[in-house]
């Protein structure tokens, strides 16, 4: 090769990386060695445009949780989170909750401690790398990752500004996995199982009994989860916690949780801007 062609073909090769660059722009892969997880876990996290480590008021921003059989690429391959990220302005984190995690610490401490894992290392990791405000803060997810949002704004409702969950396993007692998959992470199932009753959001409601912070469920009307959402949100109302319960057509679905992907960030978004919620 020529010298002058030599000399074209690195320039074109340092364009190609620069595009490359660009186009990861926006967007992180995490991954952590938990020693509450006992494996790791890969944490994609989506910034805004524009967004900058160094700007001196923190962006808003929002843990996204998967479903069951899902991980921490399930929300970016099925739609384009980098498009929400920057139609909101929000940091958008996905974490793997991993295949039957349930967001939960399992009986056997020998085992995955998801919410542990939240707590000491997840959560505190990225308030410390993308510098946020607890007032900015949101979380929600999808069926099983419903079931883990409203559980971990449940834990300490000072981390969130609100939460929210989308097709929600609000009570354990609705899901048919039940008497075969959660029995991995909890015991045998019983309708009187202590585990089961006491990881279930819809029975921890008392705790926060008071709280003037809002929790957002939203559940397609012919899903079978649409009753752990009503009697959660029922629960919600006799304890007077603000709550905003949205019922729409739609199944357990992809399509469902796109749509509704896109409904709690302009209710978060409205939050974070002080426009009211409408009470």
């Amino acid at each position: 090769m020529k010298k002058d062609q030599l000399i074209k073909f690195r320039i074109v090769s340092v364009v190609l990386l620069l595009l490359a660059a660009n186009l990861a722009n926006g967007q992180k892969k995490h991954i952590i060695e938990s020693k509450n997880l006992k494996t790791n876990d890969t944490v994609l996290v989506f910034t805004p445009k524009g967004w900058s480590e160094n700007a001196k008021e923190a962006s808003p921003a929002l843990f996204l949780l998967h479903g069951w059989s899902g991980c921490w690429r399930n929300w970016s391959d099925k739609t384009d989170i980098q498009s929400f990220s920057d139609k909101y302005g929000f940091i958008i984190i996905t974490p793997d909750g991993f295949y039957n995690g349930w967001y939960l610490n399992n009986v056997d401490t020998a085992k995955m401690q998801w919410r542990t894992f939240f707590d000491k290392e997840l959560y505190p990791m990225m308030i410390d790398n993308y510098k946020l405000d607890p007032e900015k803060t949101f979380i929600t997810g999808l069926s099983m990752g419903g079931h883990g949002a409203i559980n971990i704004f449940l834990d300490d409702v000072k981390r969130f500004r609100a939460a929210g969950s989308m097709s929600g396993v609000l009570n354990l007692m609705d899901t048919r996995l039940k008497n075969s998959q959660i029995t991995e992470i909890l015991g045998p199932y019983a309708d009187d199982a202590p585990g089961f009753i006491n990881s279930s959001a819809l029975n921890r409601l008392e705790s926060i009994k008071g709280t003037d912070r809002i929790m957002l469920i939203t559940c397609g009307a012919q899903d079978g989860l649409a009753k752990s959402a009503t009697d959660f949100t029922k629960r919600c109302d006799e304890l007077k916690i603000p709550n905003i319960l949205i019922l729409s057509p739609g199944v357990h679905s992809w399509k469902y949780w796109i749509y509704a992907l896109d409904l709690h960030l302009y209710m978060f978004s409205r939050i974070v801007r002080n426009e009211g919620m409408g009470y």
